[in-house]
């Protein structure tokens, strides 16, 4: 299938993954698609109320966004939807900006990210320093884990501050209205979502622990062998086995905890309704920082994502700036119905790839599948404790945060050291945008500052008329100051000094090191004496050629 000339910029993944497509990789995609969009649903609902939104903001965004990025995205298995990240991002905005001016900073985002990808820009994301990433994304897990523990504790706080201490100063004011029953469930939540993956270990099974005696009752009640039994019960989804268990649990025995029902009275049991939010260019620019935002990290969060995707699944490598179009579509679209930013989501990506993903099309069923248990299951959403949600996302913060980078912060360099926990520390105390900010800029300044270390002028040889020096590395404009010694040797030498400098271990030169060569040659010049320049490389040679320097001087 081939799309106009005019859209050849534009190849969702869907066209090629269609090319032999057969009745078996479907099966394989709508089970896969089917799992994930049962995972999906916990966690929408919780990214959203974590948020300060409804929790069917989380849900439809879901929906359309990974619908949107399914079809169009450039990744085979990526599954898009709200994700953890966007958390603290989408909450500050909430509370300094309001509703409306979420949305609309959401489809700016959404332009922003999809110019990025037009113009094949995707790659640029990749220049963002690993330090950063794993700085922010601590800090937005450490972030996440503050925010619930109102709902883990059951903290009778009418409404959380944005900032990190305002937050911290409302807990420990609040602190005598803990509910005992609150805490429980929200614990015996977290503690069986890391339970879950290892009751199914290989050497529990073959044990005669209660791994083993449950999936002998699953066998007796089922009549199936035990080796399926084992595999049916390990592909449920831990969230999902949390969500109905603790429910009913904390239904049946009516403890007193706040649910979803007495906190926004349910989920509508109906499809979202299409609205425009109050536009203005004047309300444009003034969102310009959130927008920034939420597209910077939405990009990185996507892309990160996608190649994750590429490593698990073995399948073609992503296309980053069909992946970026399709997600700046899914953020410009989501906001006309209520939803929340988008990205790339990383857990829900693998368990799409372990579910057996071949193509897009599993992205697309997840959809279909959290509409229907939506649209079929949205009057039993009341009854879900706010506290099971809450430990979901504890969950989620742990898995989220790379800790074992604090461990190994003492084999890493001290450039290193200072970006990631100047990252994690603005990322926390202030706001994620200010993290980037910062952590980007002294990024530049300590590479900057490298570069120019890894510079060098040695001298070969001098005479009474002669010099020779030879240059390595990089002379830009970090490193001039380093030509200091050759300028130092001509003002204190005799008239009629020749220079020589040898390039050969010059890889590269801009304009403020041709600026300061051209400083060395007219001192030189003004003394009567020549400037020789050998070894030239490609860059150099090319640069000075263009500006007219080589003219000017000899070259061996």
């Amino acid at each position: 299938m081939h799309l106009p000339d005019y859209l050849a910029p534009f190849r969702p993944r869907l066209l090629s993954a269609m090319a032999g497509y057969t009745r078996e990789r479907f099966a394989r995609d709508a089970g896969a698609g089917l799992t994930v969009g049962i995972v999906a649903l916990p966690l929408a609902m919780a990214f959203a109320i974590a948020s300060g939104l409804k929790p069917e903001a989380g849900i439809w965004t879901a929906i359309i966004a990974g619908a949107l990025i399914a079809l169009l995205g450039g990744s085979a298995v990526q599954i898009g939807g709200p994700a953890g990240a966007f958390i603290v991002i989408v909450y500050g905005i909430l509370e300094r900006y309001g509703l409306a001016n979420l949305l609309i900073s959401t489809a700016c985002a959404g332009v922003l990210l999809f110019l990025l990808g037009f113009f094949r820009l995707g790659t640029l994301v990749r220049y963002v320093p690993v330090s950063i990433v794993v700085g922010f994304t601590n800090g937005i897990a450490v972030l996440i884990v503050l925010s619930q523990i109102k709902d883990l504790l059951g903290l009778q706080i009418p409404k959380m501050p944005a900032d990190f201490f305002s937050q911290i100063h409302a807990i420990s004011a609040h602190m005598d209205s803990v509910n005992l029953y609150a805490l429980g469930v929200g614990l015996a939540c977290l503690l069986g979502l890391f339970a879950w993956p290892r009751l199914f270990d290989t050497r529990q099974r073959e044990g005669g622990g209660f791994t083993a005696r449950l999936l002998k009752l699953v066998q007796a009640v089922e009549g199936v062998p035990l080796k399926r039994a084992t595999r049916m019960a390990s592909r449920m989804p831990g969230p999902i086995v949390a969500l109905v268990t603790l429910t009913a649990f904390a239904w049946f025995l009516k403890l007193p905890l706040e649910t979803i029902g007495t906190r926004f009275g349910g989920i509508p049991r109906a499809l979202p309704v299409f609205a425009l939010p109050d536009f203005s260019w004047e309300t444009v620019r003034l969102l310009l920082a959130p927008t920034i935002t939420i597209a910077l990290l939405g990009a990185v969060e996507s892309l990160l994502c996608a190649r994750v995707a590429d490593q698990v699944s073995g399948l073609p490598r992503h296309d980053p700036n069909q992946e970026l179009m399709a997600q700046g579509v899914a953020n410009f679209v989501v906001p006309f119905f209520g939803g929340m930013p988008a990205t790339g989501t990383i857990a829900r990506t693998v368990t799409n790839v372990r579910s057996g993903a071949t193509s897009p099309v599993s992205g697309l069923v997840h959809s279909i599948t959290l509409v229907v248990v939506v649209l079929a299951a949205a009057p039993l959403a009341v009854h879900v404790p706010l506290a099971v949600l809450a430990g979901i996302l504890l969950y989620v913060a742990w898995n989220m945060g790379e800790w074992r980078e604090f461990a190994r912060l003492r084999q890493a360099s001290s450039h290193y050291r200072l970006i990631m926990l100047g990252t994690f520390l603005l990322t926390v105390i202030f706001d994620l945008t200010v993290a980037l900010q910062v952590g980007l800029i002294l990024a530049c300044v300590l590479f900057v500052r490298r570069m120019s270390t890894l510079f060098q002028v040695v001298e070969v040889s001098r005479t009474t008329g002669s010099a020779s020096f030879q240059l390595y590395g990089s002379l830009f404009f970090g490193a001039v100051a380093k030509l200091d010694p050759i300028l130092s040797a001509v003002e204190s030498a005799p008239q009629g000094l020749v220079v020589r400098l040898d390039l050969q271990s010059l890889q590269s030169l801009d304009t403020s090191g041709l600026d300061v060569l051209e400083q060395l040659r007219k001192a030189i010049v003004l003394r009567g004496g020549r400037l020789v320049l050998a070894g030239l490389n490609a860059q150099p040679r090319t640069a000075m050629e263009r500006s007219g320097f080589l003219e000017k001087v000899e070259s061996l």
